[in-house]
């Protein structure tokens, strides 16, 4: 079984890579782990999928046979769950999801029992179990499996107690795109009970329109109904509710530096655990900068909100994110989480009185161009004539950052061109692009 743990858990095609078969596997190996961890129950949540019933009821039967006990969420943001575990104490969790992926595609995320994910040492484990023939417990230790119907309800509560209490939602309309994914139902309960008017939207999941066209990757139709319903704020959830985009009521984009910068901002303690920031190496040179302007010291983690969590405890500072949408407040939660992201930036706002454009005119983005190359084999990215190309573009005076990765969660190449002028940043992004295009 030729599984292996990414940037961000296990992902790929359902009918190649996230089989049933991989999944029956793949939870009696965590499962016989977990158990030597001393974790005795798995909390599994998943997205809107259509894949994602077949795929949970194997996991289910992978992690009874490992003498595991299973409590089912059914669908609910990866966050949900993430909290759920810490909530539950003795409980880890899995969320089934391919996150921002459409639907042919599946995966699997875990985390353990306080909320954080993976050690890459547990991943290494849990691979060494899978490459072995399954060996399932006595039938009298086999696990259990129930169905816990309070996941959304819990979790709903969880997210309206972020908000300050002397803040009212009530003066805001509020458009939300959940994606068609697995925030459909939670988020606009959160926002509407806490206040706000919300006009929904990507909250009709079929099994298959799960990211097509809307939310966090597709922010282009937010930006429409935030104009044509005169909205204060638009928020695009990604498929699992990890990540979030913001637009203001001109329908400018905000992206995950913008809303880093906006909860630094609206900080008024920048000392001890909110002393510094974590980004990562694809965070803005602007944001950097402001940050600094503003007093906090601020590093670059790993591509992958993991990776700045785990930065961010290493450090003992308290918020980080991606420039994608995962944010992470860790006086909050302890991963990437949307829609309490969502709430902090709203909420500081409204604490300011200020909107986004005001606070962000405090910074300077430097102009950034980013493409994504499909390709049959990531390797690619080590070929000599592409290598060279990156460090021609590193060598230019004119160019202030480029970095050329392979996606973690898909068969990509990711390109990415910071400088001070677009010209000169959309020119070494392209040309390196169309050099990897001809080599696949």
């Amino acid at each position: 079984m030729n599984l292996k743990f990414g940037t961000d858990g296990i992902r790929g095609p359902v009918e190649t890579v996230i089989t049933p078969e991989a999944c029956l596997k793949m939870g009696y190996a965590t499962g016989t782990i977990a158990k030597e961890l001393g974790w005795s129950t798995v909390m599994i949540g998943k997205d809107t999928r259509v894949s994602g019933y077949m795929l949970e009821s194997a996991l289910q039967a992978g992690f009874i046979s490992a003498g595991i006990d299973v409590k089912l969420l059914g669908p609910i943001p990866t966050p949900g769950v993430a909290y759920l575990t810490r909530s539950l104490r003795d409980a880890f969790g899995l969320v089934i999801s391919a996150s921002h992926n459409n639907f042919l595609d599946n995966g699997i995320k875990i985390f353990m029992p306080n909320g954080e994910k993976l050690s890459k040492d547990i991943e290494k484990r849990i691979e060494k179990i899978l490459s072995k023939d399954m060996n399932m417990v006595e039938t009298s230790a086999i696990g259990k499996a129930a169905r816990f119907d309070e996941s959304g309800a819990r979790y709903i509560e969880f997210c309206k107690s972020t908000v300050p209490s002397n803040i009212s939602f009530s003066s805001l309309r509020v458009v939300l795109d959940c994606a068609h994914g697995a925030c459909y139902k939670v988020s606009p309960s959160v926002f509407s009970e806490l206040g706000a008017e919300v006009i929904p939207i990507g909250v009709e999941p079929n099994g298959f329109n799960i990211n097509e066209g809307c939310g966090s990757t597709h922010p282009e139709l937010l930006q429409e109904q935030v104009i044509k319903h005169r909205a204060d704020y638009g928020i695009a959830l990604d498929g699992d509710g990890d990540r979030v985009i913001l637009v203001d009521n001109e329908g400018s984009i905000l992206d995950g530096d913008d809303l880093l910068y906006i909860m630094a901002f609206a900080n008024p303690n920048r000392s001890g655990p909110w002393s510094g920031v974590v980004g990562t190496k694809m965070s803005n040179f602007g944001l950097e900068d402001g940050l600094n302007k503003l007093g906090y010291k601020f590093i670059r983690a790993d591509v992958g909100d993991k990776y700045v969590s785990q930065k961010l405890s290493e450090k003992g500072w308290l918020l980080g994110g991606e420039t994608s949408g995962h944010i992470i407040s860790k006086d909050l939660v302890s991963t990437g989480d949307g829609t309490v992201a969502a709430l902090k930036v709203i909420s500081s706002l409204l604490m300011l009185e200020k909107s986004p454009k005001e606070v962000l005119s405090n910074y300077n983005k430097r102009p950034q161009a980013n493409i994504a190359v499909q390709v049959n084999n990531k390797d690619i990215v080590n070929d000599p004539e592409i290598q060279s190309a990156v460090s021609q573009a590193q060598s230019d005076i004119t160019v202030d950052r480029v970095l050329v990765r392979p996606s973690g969660t898909e068969n990509k190449i990711r390109v990415m061109v910071e400088a001070p002028d677009e010209k000169t940043a959309t020119k070494y992004a392209t040309d390196i692009s169309k050099l990897i295009k001809s080599k696949t």
